[in-house]
C-alpha cells in the first residue's frame, strides 16, 4: 500500500486517534482513582486542638459548676483527658466526653468500644451537653464521691488527688495529669476568684483537714491468685487480713517475703494478725496524701493502725508529732499526718 494512498492515510488517522483514545482512557481512570479518596478526605472530623476545646466547652463547664459545685478547671481537665480533646472515638461517635461505662442504672443508647473488656459498654449521648450534664450527675450522686464536695471549689489539686482516690480512675498518675492540664492551660481561671474565700470555703477546708480515709473508697486494682482484691491507698498497694490468715500463708499468696511483708508494714515477727487489718505490699510513704492534713485519734486508736490507715510510715508519723516510738496516744489527742 503506498503512503500517498487514500486507504493508507485513513488508516493512519485511525491510529492516531486511538492512542489519543488510549491516552484520554488512562486520565479518566486516574483522574477516578484520585477522586475516590476526595470523599474519606472530607468525611474524616477535623481535630480539635486542646485550646480549641476548651473554647468549645468551657461555658458548659462553668454553667455546671455554678449548679453541681464541681470545679469547671477539673471538669474540662477531665474531658480534656478521658477524650483525647475531644478527638476520641468515644467522643465523636457517642458525645461521651468522660468515658463512663454503662453501669446498671443506665437507660440510655449504648456503644460498645474495647476497653479493659473486649466489647465494653459505654453510654451514647445526643449531645456533648449531655454527657456533661451527665458526668456532673456522676461524681454529685455517689457516695464514694460525696466527701470531694468538702473541698474548696477553688481547690483543683485536692479534687484531683480525691477523684484519684475514690476511684475515679486506676491510672496511678491522673490526679498529675488533670493538675499538668490545668496548670497548662490556666483552666483554674474558669473556677471561682482565689481570692474570694468565703467564711463556708474556709469552714469547709478546716473540716477536711480533720478528715479519714475510708477503706471502702480504696480503689481495687487487681485480685490476687486466690481471689482476694488488691486495693490502693496513698500510691501503694494493699490487702485486707482475713480470719485464719498467716504470715507465711499470705507470703505465698502474694509472692513476697515473710521479712519485707513485715518491715513493710512496721512489724515485728511476734505480731498476731486480726481480721480486718490493712497491709502493704510495698514501703509506706512518708507522709499522708494530699488532702488529709491531722487525725484526732478515736477511742482503741493505736498509732501502728493510724499508720497504716494513712499509709505512712510509722516512723514518720512518730517523727512529725515529736512522739516516742512506744507511745499511746490518749483519745482526743491531734496528730498531724502530713
Amino acid at each position: 500500500m503506498s503512503p500517498n494512498s487514500p486507504d493508507y492515510k485513513r488508516l493512519s488517522l485511525n491510529f492516531v486517534l486511538m492512542r489519543k483514545r488510549k491516552s484520554y482512557f488512562h486520565i479518566i481512570l486516574f483522574g477516578l482513582f484520585m477522586a475516590s479518596f476526595i470523599p474519606s478526605v472530607r468525611g474524616q472530623a477535623v481535630k480539635l486542638t486542646t485550646k480549641e476545646y476548651i473554647n468549645k466547652y468551657k461555658d458548659i463547664a462553668i454553667k455546671d459548676m455554678r449548679i453541681y459545685k464541681i470545679p469547671a478547671s477539673i471538669t474540662l481537665a477531665q474531658g480534656i483527658l478521658e477524650s483525647g480533646s475531644g478527638n476520641s472515638r468515644l467522643a465523636r461517635k457517642a458525645n461521651n466526653h468522660f468515658g463512663i461505662k454503662c453501669h446498671n442504672d443506665w437507660r440510655g443508647k449504648k456503644i460498645y468500644v474495647a476497653d479493659d473488656t473486649h466489647r465494653d459498654c459505654f453510654r451514647k449521648y445526643k449531645r456533648p451537653e449531655d454527657s456533661y450534664r451527665d458526668h456532673s450527675n456522676f461524681l454529685s450522686k455517689r457516695g464514694r464521691y460525696s466527701f470531694l464536695f468538702k473541698y474548696p471549689i477553688t481547690d483543683y489539686k485536692d479534687w484531683a488527688y480525691g477523684l484519684k482516690r475514690a476511684g475515679y480512675a486506676t491510672n496511678p498518675r491522673y490526679p498529675q495529669l488533670l493538675i499538668h492540664y490545668i496548670e497548662k492551660y490556666h483552666l483554674y481561671k474558669y473556677d471561682k476568684s482565689r481570692k474570694r474565700h468565703s467564711k463556708k470555703s474556709r469552714k469547709e477546708r478546716k473540716a477536711m483537714a480533720y478528715s479519714t480515709p475510708v477503706i471502702s473508697s480504696f480503689v481495687k486494682v487487681r485480685t490476687s491468685m486466690y481471689g482476694r482484691a488488691v486495693l490502693e491507698n496513698n500510691g501503694r498497694r494493699l490487702f485486707i487480713v482475713k480470719a485464719g490468715d498467716t504470715f507465711n500463708k499470705l507470703a505465698d499468696e502474694f509472692e513476697i517475703s515473710r521479712h519485707k511483708l513485715l518491715k513493710n508494714n512496721d512489724l515485728k515477727k511476734s505480731h498476731v494478725l486480726k481480721p480486718g487489718e490493712i497491709l502493704y505490699l510495698k514501703r509506706k510513704a512518708s507522709k499522708a496524701e494530699r488532702g488529709y492534713r491531722y487525725h484526732i485519734v478515736k477511742q482503741g486508736e493505736t498509732l501502728w493502725g493510724i499508720s497504716q490507715l494513712y499509709g505512712i510510715r510509722l516512723r514518720s508519723l512518730l517523727g512529725k508529732n515529736n512522739l516516742p516510738r512506744r507511745y499511746q496516744a490518749p483519745t482526743g489527742t491531734k496528730l498531724r499526718v502530713r
